[in-house]
């Protein structure tokens, strides 16, 4: 019998499991807020899970133990963890482009999420894919603010539609208080003024002349051009430094006050993070190749340019799979 529950585990655990990687990773970085946290987490209930696998007794189905194990790893580690946000969720108002910079690395910054990592690329259609709007930077921004056993009750009930039952049953406490964290959630994220991203978009043709006049803007360093593409209350953010920006006077002052970059010197490749479109902008060194900069997530909207998370961290270039540089190129 025992050698029989070894074959299960070796032979069936990663047929059964493997499909749900993707939205296990989905779900991880919902709850942390950080991608790399999110892969160590995945690896951490997959472990779990096939240590456990002999005893799946099949009451549920293999994706809602896979994500009660994940929902706990989550819980486990967020006990000893600080939550992940935004320049603009520190509490300070908005900066002046003239103040000085302050960086502050120490703070665990909130991350963003390959699209191609969560399966919200449509690559692959038979897979179980994460709905843009449930990865959105401004919803796990939100979900930054909420403890965390609310964090998954939110998750799990909005996101991953779980019936209240379920959802008390692995928190191990009553229908009653699962109903009471909800709305407390809610309440929270409404109050906050933080809540699920639901902007209408420019459509397809606007967006993709909007973007290609946003490339060729930042390229050229068109400042006054950059200042037209943005909307009226549009927030420019980018950490680790603390200091956000809103309107597009402001945002084109500090590029071009603070941008080392002139005209040439920058140039950016298209990405898509959170079910966003995004850029890695590289800038032209000394010999003449082009270094990752800092990495822009955008939200756009009918009126231009909403928001801008740009993340000035190299390491997030090779998670979005973008070159770890870019070749000189010859002189005009």
């Amino acid at each position: 019998m025992a050698e029989k529950a070894a074959n299960l585990v070796s032979e069936d655990f990663p047929r059964l499991a493997d499909p749900f990687r993707r939205e296990l990773l989905a779900h991880c970085y919902r709850m942390l807020g950080s991608v790399h946290d999110a892969e160590d987490l995945v690896q951490e209930t997959y472990l779990r899970a096939w240590r456990a696998f002999d005893s799946f007794e099949g009451r549920s189905s293999i994706r809602t133990w896979l994500h009660r194990i994940a929902t706990n790893t989550c819980l486990d580690a967020l006990a000893s963890r600080s939550r992940r946000p935004l320049p603009t969720g520190l509490g300070a108002p908005s900066a002046e482009p003239r103040e000085e910079l302050v960086e502050q690395r120490e703070v665990p910054w909130l991350e963003p999420v390959p699209d191609a990592l969560v399966g919200a690329d449509g690559a692959d259609p038979a897979a179980v894919v994460t709905g843009r709007e449930s990865i959105r930077l401004a919803f796990i921004a939100a979900l930054q603010h909420l403890p965390p056993r609310q964090r998954a009750v939110l998750l799990l009930r909005d996101v991953l539609r779980w019936r209240a039952a379920e959802v008390a049953e692995l928190l191990d406490t009553t229908v009653a208080s699962v109903n009471s964290a909800l709305q407390r959630a809610r309440g929270h994220l409404r109050h906050a003024a933080l809540v699920e991203d639901t902007v209408v978009e420019p459509t397809g043709k606007e967006q993709r002349e909007l973007l290609d006049r946003y490339v060729a803007a930042f390229e050229t360093k068109d400042v006054a051009e950059i200042v037209k593409l943005f909307s009226q209350e549009a927030i420019w953010e980018m950490p680790p430094f603390t200091g956000w920006y809103q309107g597009p006077a402001a945002i084109g002052e500090l590029i071009d006050t603070r941008c080392p970059g002139g005209p040439g010197d920058m140039l950016l490749v298209p990405t898509a993070m959170n079910g966003q479109p995004a850029f890695g902008l590289y800038m032209r060194g000394e010999d003449g190749a082009y270094w990752p900069f800092h990495l822009q997530v955008l939200t756009l909207t009918g009126a231009g340019v909403a928001h801008v998370a740009a993340f000035f961290e190299p390491k997030l270039f090779a998670t979005a799979g973008l070159p770890e540089f870019l070749p000189a190129r010859p002189a005009d």
